[in-house]
């Protein structure tokens, strides 16, 4: 069950919490190879260096935590990475700021008795409202959509001075929200590309939902805009 449902106190599940303690540990200020990284990962994740290198890519594609050299992929597009051993990474300066301090941390034994891994990192914001999270576990799932890190930020800030605040989900990729139905997560969220017609002969995306590839909205672009205006819209629905 763990493995698919992150941790509320630092938003992590346990292949992100152990890469970014791989990570602390072989920081020395430089890069290193992913394939290294991984292979250090390994000593506390027991479930394969594939699943191990996947979880590394899509955390430092959302590019606060990981700094990357490389090619890392593009979510937008959906083009995969280079391998592990041609791209290298290290932990952000932001990621040691929220995440590492040892002295207040619990460590517990890894799996094979080896060595010690966080038992959770006691972050400094909700990185799960962050990086969202979605994940199926027996009987259970979650699905937590991201929002804007400055927002988060300051409605932490209110919050410990006493104040109300509200946030709504925010999109890296961008794209329009409707977020008039979100019933404090127990709702939905309309989400739309945003298209630039100002060229006759081509449109082009400018900004485009969450998870949603852009040759995907070509296929529904050119399914919605068949005999009729390019101004058409096409909606995506995420449900909390």
């Amino acid at each position: 069950m763990d493995r698919a449902i992150p941790e509320l106190d630092d938003g992590l599940k346990p292949v992100q919490r152990r890469i970014l303690h791989s990570l602390f540990e072989m920081d020395d200020g430089k890069f290193h190879k992913v394939a290294n990284v991984v292979g250090h990962c390994m000593k506390y994740h027991p479930h394969g260096d594939a699943s191990i290198a996947s979880a590394l890519i899509s955390l430092a594609n959302r590019g606060l935590f990981i700094d990357t050299q490389g090619n890392f992929g593009n979510p937008i597009t959906g083009d995969e990475a280079s391998a592990p051993r041609y791209i290298e990474c290290r932990c952000s300066p932001f990621a040691k700021e929220i995440f590492y301090h040892p002295k207040i941390t619990r460590y517990i034994n890894s799996y094979d008795g080896r060595n010690k891994e966080p038992l959770v990192f006691p972050a400094k914001i909700p990185v799960i409202l962050i990086l969202g999270a979605e994940g199926i576990a027996v009987g259970m799932s979650t699905k937590i959509l991201p929002h804007n890190p400055i927002e988060v930020i300051k409605a932490e800030i209110a919050y410990l001075q006493g104040k109300t605040s509200t946030i709504y989900p925010d999109f890296p990729t961008g794209g329009t929200a409707d977020c008039s139905e979100y019933a404090d997560g127990n709702g939905k969220v309309r989400v739309r590309a945003t298209i630039d017609s100002s060229d006759p002969k081509k449109n082009r995306y400018k900004r485009d939902p969450l998870w949603f590839y852009n040759r995907e909205l070509n296929r529904q672009y050119r399914r919605s805009s068949q005999g009729r205006s390019s101004q058409n819209r096409f909606y995506l629905r995420f449900h909390n």
